[in-house]
């Protein structure tokens, strides 16, 4: 059987992942029901999902 971590561009100590994590401030807050629609209780973290391409409220073109 062929070991598959004989080579590997990364040192053996390397760490896993490294996250950075901006503090939040506790500002704006949707109401219950906006938040559950926007999935986020922040607006400022309401950031929608467009599929390949961010259109910024665009309409799509055909």
């Amino acid at each position: 059987m062929e070991n598959s971590s004989a080579f590997t561009p990364f040192p053996s100590d390397a760490a896993l992942a490294i996250a950075y994590v901006r503090w939040q401030e506790l500002e704006d807050v949707y109401e219950p029901e906006m938040a559950l629609k926007h999935g986020t209780l922040f607006p400022c973290l309401n950031k929608p999902f467009y599929g390949r391409r961010a259109r910024y409220g665009q309409q799509k073109r055909h």
